[in-house]
């Protein structure tokens, strides 16, 4: 689903669509899957549902997990949505350091092991 872009992201691309819910989301196993495949370091029990960092156009966007969306497939607010939408969009997802980085300047505590 995504490929190394740069020292701090990879590059995939999805449907991206508005829907109406309050925060962007992606299939509930697709988010499981990238999260273990990219975030989790096998040290313990790991979460699984903490957010992914995406950006999409000019923001960075924490990603949950949401068992209603097609696989292949980011559903955004409305409000971070525009005219385009819904659209085929290269999507740039965070690594692991940068995601944590970004997400605590938001106040997110995602990588704590339960």
């Amino acid at each position: 689903m995504f490929e190394r872009f740069s020292s701090g992201y990879y590059l995939g691309e999805l449907y991206v669509e508005p829907h109406d819910g309050e925060r962007a989301v992606i299939r509930r196993a697709d988010h499981e899957h990238v999260n273990e495949q990219l975030y989790a370091d096998g040290d313990g029990v790991e979460r699984l549902d903490a957010p992914l960092v995406m950006k999409v156009d000019g923001g960075h966007i924490p990603v949950g997990g949401d068992d209603d969306v097609p696989s292949g497939t980011l559903a955004i607010p409305q409000g971070l949505a525009d005219e385009t939408l819904p659209d085929r969009r290269n999507v740039l997802l965070a690594d692991a350091d940068r995601a944590e980085t970004l997400l605590r300047w938001e106040g997110w505590e995602p990588f704590v092991n339960a």
